[in-house]
């Protein structure tokens, strides 16, 4: 049970509201409008790059150089998806009374709290199925992001629920319990 995950984290008097997991498998996000084209442009040129250079008999160096890049360009087009999926299966997420609770196990791990007292800007994203992503804060630039996070998902700094099912009664929730947490705060 993923409350389980939770149990020892929780501060005195805090009840859990709601918990869950994020979508499992492969997903695709609005950033990968750019970030699909930008991989199969950069892998085919390293192909064209490794090609070329065995064909010309160039000098080993080169064949290792174009390989190196050819290796990043299948991270790139396939790979980074299926890091994601694997990072998202160590993930759980908890609305309690007072906070916003993330946590990722494994070689990744961190655990996330955001107050509801002080709750940032919340952003929700939702698919005509009803499952979506709800960020608690400014996400920041596809181009800006220094560390790589944009693509993986899972590892966004940004705290966020994503692809969880029923998005928008969570939303609905966490919007809840911030203002009785804001109220209760007085």
């Amino acid at each position: 049970m993923i409350e389980n995950m939770f149990a020892d984290r929780l501060l005195g008097g805090e009840r859990i509201l709601w918990s869950g997991r994020p979508g499992q498998g492969i997903i695709f996000t609005s950033q990968d409008v750019f970030l699909i084209p930008f991989s199969l442009l950069w892998f085919g040129f390293t192909v064209f790059w490794t090609v070329t250079a065995a064909s010309n008999r160039a000098p080993g160096f080169f064949m290792l150089w174009g390989l190196m890049f050819v290796t990043v360009g299948l991270y790139l087009v396939f790979g980074r998806f299926l890091f994601d999926a694997w990072v998202r299966r160590g993930m759980g997420y908890a609305v309690t009374n007072r906070r916003i609770l993330i946590l990722r196990s494994g070689p990744f791990s961190r655990f996330t709290v955001v107050s509801l007292e002080g709750m940032p800007n919340l952003d929700l994203r939702e698919t005509a199925r009803g499952r979506g992503t709800i960020r608690f804060g400014l996400s920041a630039s596809l181009f800006s992001n220094r560390n790589m996070s944009s693509w993986s998902p899972a590892l966004n700094p940004t705290p966020q629920f994503i692809a969880i099912d029923n998005v928008r009664q969570v939303f609905d929730l966490v919007q809840k319990a911030g203002k009785s947490a804001a109220t209760s705060a007085f």
